[in-house]
């Protein structure tokens, strides 16, 4: 089968190359390197009452933004880097989530000194072993789980904005921390494959 006439999530609008490559290569995948988590978790922030196309479309911009989400930079983040920020096109400009963005990297950091990685931290609420969902329609979803729940709780006992569980369980879903790819999209298999749970 060629990949054009792959099986994929019915969720996903295969008219658009770039979500399809985003679905192929990345959504659903474990990420375990910090930086990139905080990449997904700023922007996942920066969805909250928009459609995750509108903030795939801003990823580069977000990067160049957001000094290709160092961390420790943005933690650094001043009021008039805010103040660009708000002016900046290739972003959401939302002050509210710029400025959690920044509030967010200073606990994000607080937490590796804490368990030594964000990745441990975070993958701690799935018992460090991806859930597989069994969806096989859209409706199926859950936006929330009892893990997503917890988590949320907890980062914003941390002080954490813009981490409501919806938001958290997006995340879950993007960086693998839940397999959520439908039962009949070829990639749900071929993750479970490539690592080894079911």
């Amino acid at each position: 089968m060629s990949e054009k006439n792959l099986c994929r999530c019915s969720w996903l609008d295969t008219t658009k190359d770039d979500y399809v490559a985003y679905h192929d290569e990345e959504w659903g995948v474990p990420v375990y390197d910090d930086q990139k988590l905080f990449e997904n978790l700023t922007l996942e922030s920066a969805q909250a009452g928009l459609s995750w196309y509108t903030i795939l479309k801003r990823r580069e911009g977000y990067r160049t933004a957001f000094e290709n989400f160092d961390v420790h930079k943005v933690a650094l983040f001043s009021d008039a880097k805010v103040e660009e920020l708000v002016l900046n096109s290739e972003i959401i400009r939302h002050r509210g989530k710029i400025l959690a963005a920044i509030n967010n990297a200073k606990l994000f950091i607080e937490i590796q000194k804490e368990f030594g990685s964000f990745s441990h931290y975070m993958w701690s609420f799935v018992n460090h072993k991806t859930i597989v969902g069994h969806w096989a329609k859209p409706a199926d979803y859950p936006a929330t789980t009892k893990e997503s729940d917890a988590w949320s709780k907890d980062l914003k006992n941390r002080g954490f904005k813009f981490v409501g569980s919806t938001i958290c369980y997006a995340h879950m879903q993007a960086c693998g921390m839940v397999n959520d790819h439908s039962s009949d999209c070829y990639k749900r298999s071929q993750i479970i494959d490539e690592f080894q749970q079911g």
